[in-house]
């Protein structure tokens, strides 16, 4: 159960960076790696079969290549939508 907790905390803060880099701030190069390198853990999940684990590895790609080049926002909006809704699931 403190597992499920703390997996939606890391989605609620890649959602976080991401809303971030949407709105013109720049948030600080640890915390975008700190969440991209999370979501890429957790995306590991999606070897065995879960499905939204495969979006965790796309918004980590998205996430670091955010660091080199200017992202369209459509790109980031779709990604803080979905984490933000893992993570309050979680909590829930």
């Amino acid at each position: 159960m403190v597992l499920v907790k703390f997996l939606g905390a890391v989605d609620l803060a890649s959602a976080l960076a991401f809303l971030m880099l949407v709105f013109g701030m720049q948030p600080w190069l640890q915390f975008i790696l700190f969440c991209s390198g999370l979501l890429l853990v957790k995306g590991l999940f999606a070897f065995k079969g879960n499905v939204l684990s495969m979006f965790d590895l796309f918004a980590a790609v998205i996430l670091l290549l955010s660091l080199i080049f200017t992202i369209p926002s459509i790109f980031l909006w779709i990604p803080s939508f979905l984490l933000l809704a893992k993570g309050v699931v979680s909590f829930i």
